[in-house]
């Protein structure tokens, strides 16, 4: 069908009024031990209410399941099936097993940078942080035998796990709020909210831009503060970053991250950050925390070979010097 030069204008005209009526809503809760926000486009205060609210409850419900705090999560229940013996295979949510199955994936990709069965380190890295002493080469030790990603056994047809060592911890801390961001648009999307951003901590997933912009703005801090931020134009992506600018300890005049390599389970001591664009936020989430232990030409090789996929990594060096190392497809998200 031809329309005249006019009919396109007035067709152009009645979009731009349609957009303008939609109004920018803000909504704010703590989830997950951290704050997640929502920002969304709605033609009234009612309807953006509704949907927050809706979405705020999917993501109360994702951590009832995923939690490492809650002694009574289905994630800590499993945990105790399976602490002093390995017995048979254990029937889990579809939730639970959908991030298993997907940080399994990864897990294999980065050749176990990222690992959900890390929880045995990252208890004895809080205890650390809590005494300021370092944890025993011997508690380091033993708690290695309780890691490693091979350790967990996925059964799709049945949805079952077996974790095939007793007093293995999983730790969904490097992926479950990627996933609750993902749930959090989609339950805004059944609500008829389209133009939408949900913030968590380091993880950020946006849907369709606001009206009138091409994406939306995300800034991603440098390593120092006397260097710019980089800017970068998301829509329906999701951009995650790993770092220990604000999370870190110091003991014997050495700093270390509160990012532990599963893979040695020693805390991270040099200065690094990552951010890493997908298409979905479980994806940057479990990503950037990979790319922020790999070797950097390693990282942008897995990058590299991820579809949809891009990374920013900054690292400083002895000298105090930002050396910003990036992805091909990286270049087209700055602005």
């Amino acid at each position: 069908m031809k329309l005249s030069h006019a009919a396109f204008a007035i067709l152009l005209a009645s979009a731009a009024a349609g957009a303008e009526e939609l109004r920018r809503f803000q909504f704010e809760e703590p989830h997950m031990g951290t704050k997640f926000r929502i920002v969304l486009y709605a033609a009234d205060e009612p309807t953006a209410k509704k949907a927050s609210e809706a979405a705020f409850k999917r993501v109360g419900q994702l951590n009832r399941i995923m939690s490492d705090y809650d002694a009574q999560s289905e994630l800590m229940q499993l945990c105790r099936k399976f602490a002093t013996t390995v017995g048979d295979p254990v029937p889990i949510s579809e939730d639970l097993f959908f991030v298993l199955a997907k940080g399994q994936e990864v897990a294999k990709r980065s050749g176990g940078a990222f690992d959900m069965s890390i929880g045995p380190f990252v208890q004895l890295w809080r205890q650390a942080r809590r005494t300021q002493k370092l944890p025993t080469a011997e508690a380091i030790a033993d708690a290695k035998r309780r890691v490693g990603y091979e350790k967990i056994e996925l059964n799709e047809k049945h949805r079952t796990v077996r974790l095939k060592t007793p007093g293995m911890q999983l730790d969904l801390g490097g992926i479950a709020k990627g996933y609750a961001a993902d749930q959090m648009l989609a339950v805004l999307k059944r609500h008829g909210i389209t133009r939408a951003l949900v913030a968590a901590g380091g993880d950020v997933a946006v849907a369709d831009p606001p009206p009138q912009e091409t994406g939306w703005k995300v800034d991603v801090a440098p390593l120092t503060k006397d260097k710019p931020q980089y800017s970068l134009r998301l829509a329906n992506a999701a951009v995650s970053t790993s770092g220990d600018s604000q999370q870190f300890t110091i003991i014997d005049s050495v700093r270390y991250s509160h990012i532990v390599d599963p893979r040695t389970g020693l805390g991270m001591t040099g200065r690094r950050s990552s951010s890493v664009i997908a298409k979905n936020g479980i994806t940057s989430d479990s990503m950037t925390k990979a790319v922020m232990l790999m070797d950097p030409a390693k990282a942008l090789e897995l990058i590299e070979a991820t579809p949809e996929t891009a990374t920013l990594i900054i690292t400083l060096n002895d000298d105090g010097k930002e050396i910003v190392q990036m992805s091909k497809r990286m270049a087209s998200y700055l602005r």
